[in-house]
């Protein structure tokens, strides 16, 4: 059963912002995944909602003359995985939304929604906060930016106003551009499951492909709120790649997370998933930002079935006793 009083459909942000001044209880609504949700369960029932579904200009993604990214905050998690801009520069973004709940949620559940509620466990926060997302917010008294860092204030609160609406998610970018990144949700099960934590990295390789020269770490429901891990972060630039490396960033992680103990899982099993994917997505962010040979060793060479097409036109390789493609 869903209490709500009334429902009123903005035609803009102005219209939803004049909307939100005329009704101290209001509630913003996009695709409603979460809202509807608390409403059923009584946490909202009786309030009134204000749409800015099908709003223009907050839905789609962006790129403007300066590299900076811009998605809009309605933007469906299934649109921001498979959107062109998403995919070539921040492929770890449309990694982590597309680890949502299921299909259904992710075609009408919206990044600005997952950022907005101010939930730890949202799969696009940790992912947002290495990237040094920029929030911007427009109200009565104009627009402002806040950066991601500074957004969450609290479990399930940000500085975002009631009379405010989340018109823009920016990644600058000098956030993105030379970077290689990596998500990495943990569950009990593959798909229809809230993190029990939540890792994103991303890293910049040094020319030789084989120190750090930077390198940014977060976490989800490794403390009351989206977390990034700042002190480790300076403690391993131009480090050699290897196992130090790793132990370096899983150690230092421990020193600054903060997590709890729930249903889900205890303290002391999170605190063990925050050291080990701590240093799984690092490996993968170092592999995905082209360090593959040194993220394996030196001794690594490319397996013979993939060189063996790497120089020319691609052609069948025998495999078991099936002829594949190799592209």
């Amino acid at each position: 059963m869903y209490d709500i009083e009334k429902f009123y459909q903005a035609v803009d942000v102005k219209d939803a912002i004049r909307a939100l001044e005329a009704d101290p209880s209001a509630v913003i609504i996009s695709g409603g995944s979460d809202v509807l949700i608390k409403i059923r369960e009584g946490k909202f029932a009786g309030c009134s909602l204000v749409s800015i579904h099908g709003i223009p200009e907050l839905e789609g993604v962006r790129m403007e003359e300066d590299g900076t990214i811009v998605i809009g905050p309605a933007t469906t998690f299934s649109h921001v995985t498979n959107n062109d801009i998403i995919m070539k520069h921040i492929p770890i973004l449309g990694n982590a939304v597309d680890q949502a709940g299921g299909p259904q949620l992710r075609n009408i559940g919206t990044v600005g929604g997952n950022v907005c509620n101010g939930v730890t466990s949202a799969d696009s926060a940790s992912s947002f906060c290495v990237l040094d997302a920029i929030l911007v917010l427009e109200g009565p008294k104009g627009t402002r930016e806040v950066p991601i860092r500074e957004w969450y204030t609290g479990p399930g609160r940000t500085v975002r106003e009631h009379e405010e609406v989340l018109t823009a998610i920016k990644i600058r970018r000098e956030s993105y551009e030379g970077f290689g990144g990596h998500y990495i949700k943990y569950g009990k099960r593959n798909a229809m499951e809230i993190a029990t934590l939540g890792c994103a990295v991303t890293v910049k390789l040094s020319d030789d492909k084989r120190h750090v020269e930077e390198m940014q770490l977060g976490y989800g429901v490794a403390a009351p709120t989206p977390i990034r891990c700042f002190e480790t972060e300076e403690k391993v630039k131009g480090m050699e790649i290897g196992e130090a490396l790793y132990e370096t960033v899983g150690k230092g992680a421990l020193e600054e997370v903060n997590p709890r103990s729930s249903w889900r899982a205890s303290k002391e099993f999170r605190l063990q998933l925050v050291e080990e994917l701590g240093k799984r997505a690092l490996k993968q962010a170092i592999i995905n930002a082209g360090g593959r040979q040194a993220a394996f060793g030196r001794q690594w060479r490319q397996p013979v079935k993939e060189r063996r097409c790497a120089d020319g036109p691609p052609r069948p390789v025998r495999c078991g006793k099936r002829r594949v493609r190799r592209d």
